[in-house]
């Protein structure tokens, strides 16, 4: 009997992100609260001069200067951190160095759909464990070691979880860690809210040991998207081949961008002050909304730019159909995270807009009780 060929895996190129595509067209609603990033920081309000900025220059497997900078902020060393174009480049990036095709990977659900539409592009075989309502959205670790087999090649998470901004403490990550270390898997953790905790921000979990993989970037809390400045924090022997494999991917970053993250990254307390009275203008405004509300259901969360409530009563998309078309607001349906009867608010816009948003919001659901 010959051996057969292994069959080889054909990525379906038809597939795409339905999140993705909705965000790109239904952000420009005049009051937007389905924006999880910090406002935009305008290019006039960043300190920077004209010859700190080149177009070109020597930016290989990441402009050094920059990787220095990265490294210093995250307490990784240079050779373990990872450029990449944002955090969904970087996640994207990072589960293509991990899994192949047939590969087992369990991810968190309610969860940000690109994660896993990314993996099933890979060829990975999703399997969920769920963070309940119930639970605060905790992370249930004893669910995840009666679900990892030994095909199992990676845990994915996010923290602060999006959409509803718990956090996952040291202890839960660490239990997490050593479940997966017993079948051979590693963790990935998304930390690009986590700096929304400012000063209680506990150290990237990479530190915890060699099989957590870290994803981040400079979008959510800083508000410089536009940067598209992310990092993978790896152990520096798959850091290499993340380097390796991102040759395919994207060659060289934009070098102008990297400059101005630099510049970023020098004042980064300018942007996290911004962030952090922002932060705390608004809170109070989404708390108030949601104590007003006997039809919702929410987990209040001290830190983070999200909120994830539980409709009661109304019927989801009609809702969602009413609140944007009637009352020009925008929310992100919960049907993207993998839990219908919900929605994302995010708190991140200028409070003013904030305010008159979560009034729409309160009134559209009003309005859907005659319905």
């Amino acid at each position: 009997m010959t051996n057969q060929p292994a069959p080889i895996f054909t990525p379906d190129r038809t597939m795409s992100s339905e999140f993705m595509q909705w965000a790109k067209t239904n952000l420009r609603a005049c009051f937007n609260l389905a924006s999880s990033g910090l406002m935009n920081y305008p290019l006039a309000e960043l300190p920077v001069r004209l010859e700190d900025l080149e177009l070109s220059g020597p930016s290989y497997y990441g402009y050094e200067p920059l990787q220095k900078a990265l490294a210093a902020k995250t307490g990784a060393p240079i050779e373990c951190v990872v450029a990449a174009t944002g955090t969904s480049m970087a996640n994207h990036l990072a589960l293509a160095a991990m899994i192949e095709a047939g590969d087992e990977v369990l991810i968190e659900r309610p969860t940000y759909e690109l994660i896993v539409s990314a993996a099933e592009y890979l060829g990975a075989r999703v399997k969920f464990f769920e963070r309940r309502h119930e639970n605060d959205f905790q992370i249930d670790a004893g669910e995840i070691e009666r679900l990892v087999t030994p095909k199992t090649r990676l845990v994915v998470i996010t923290n602060l979880h999006n959409p509803s901004s718990v956090y996952a403490d040291e202890t839960v990550l660490r239990r997490i860690g050593a479940i997966a270390e017993r079948v051979g898997a590693r963790v990935l953790v998304d930390e690009v809210y986590l700096d929304t905790m400012f000063a209680d921000a506990p150290p990237p979990s990479f530190h915890l040991g060699e099989n957590f993989v870290v994803t981040n970037s400079l979008t959510k809390t800083y508000g410089l998207s536009g940067l598209r400045c992310g990092w993978i924090l790896a152990a520096s022997e798959l850091a290499e081949k993340m380097n390796r494999l991102n040759d395919l991917f994207a060659a060289t970053n934009v070098h102008v961008a990297e400059r101005l993250s630099l510049v970023a990254l020098k004042n980064l307390e300018t942007f996290r002050t911004r962030a952090r009275n922002l932060l705390a203008a608004n809170r109070p405004l989404l708390n108030s909304f949601l104590d007003s509300r006997d039809d919702l259901e929410a987990v209040r969360t001290a830190h983070g730019s999200t909120s994830f409530p539980r409709l009661l009563k109304a019927e989801p998309e009609k809702f969602f159909a009413l609140l944007r078309e009637k009352y020009e607001t925008s929310v992100v349906p919960g049907r993207f995270f993998y839990a219908e009867n919900y929605f994302r608010i995010g708190i991140t816009c200028d409070t003013e807009m904030l305010r008159e948003g979560l009034e729409r919001l309160s009134a559209a659901l009003d309005e859907m009780k005659d319905l």
